[in-house]
């Protein structure tokens, strides 16, 4: 199973495409789309566009994990967000892809162990969960990484409690916390 992970943004925009492999979180690939400021929006759309076509292609995913847009106090910013993450949805619909949403105090909750931790230390335990030498910066990227990170957990853990049935526990909500030393449970 491999996921893209995204986290939307016109100037930026995070993306990190994490796999499993047996028990373990294998990253695959992250980085970031930058879009320049002087171009128009519709330019910047459409470039980002293109580049998740690209990513989708290169590295076909099973998945796209998205986070969730939440309210900002700049309703300009929110609404660029908002344009840059209906653009990764689209491309996932048109590639054929579910697409798992999460809030962002989700995200950190799942990685860090709490809902409102720093960038900094979602950088560390995305470093720490994937084996990397270093965080992966810039923290957008470490961002889309995290939420993959949290859907492959959430999902994984929701197929293994499914295929168990209710007998065995099943029908529990799944963890949304992966384990340490970059398992899945």
């Amino acid at each position: 199973m491999q996921v893209l992970g995204i986290d939307p943004g016109t100037a930026t925009m995070g993306f990190g495409v994490v796999a499993v492999a047996g028990t373990t979180l294998v990253p695959v690939t992250y980085g970031v789309i930058r879009t320049p400021a002087s171009q128009p929006p519709a330019l910047r759309l459409a470039s980002i566009y293109r580049d998740l076509q690209e990513l989708l292609g290169r590295y076909r995913p099973q998945a796209m994990a998205v986070e969730r847009l939440f309210l900002q106090k700049n309703r300009s910013s929110a609404l660029h967000v908002g344009q840059a993450r209906g653009v990764a949805l689209l491309a996932a619909a048109q590639a054929g892809l579910p697409v798992y949403e999460y809030a962002p105090h989700e995200v950190k909750q799942a990685v860090v162990g709490y809902g409102r931790a720093s960038k900094a230390q979602v950088q560390r335990m995305v470093q720490a969960l994937l084996g990397l030498a270093r965080p992966p910066v810039p923290d957008d990227a470490a961002d889309a990484l995290a939420v993959a990170v949290c859907c492959l957990h959430a999902q994984t853990s929701a197929w293994a409690g499914a295929a168990a049935g209710p007998a065995a526990g099943g029908d529990e909500p799944a963890a949304t916390r992966p384990a340490r030393g970059g398992t899945v449970r």
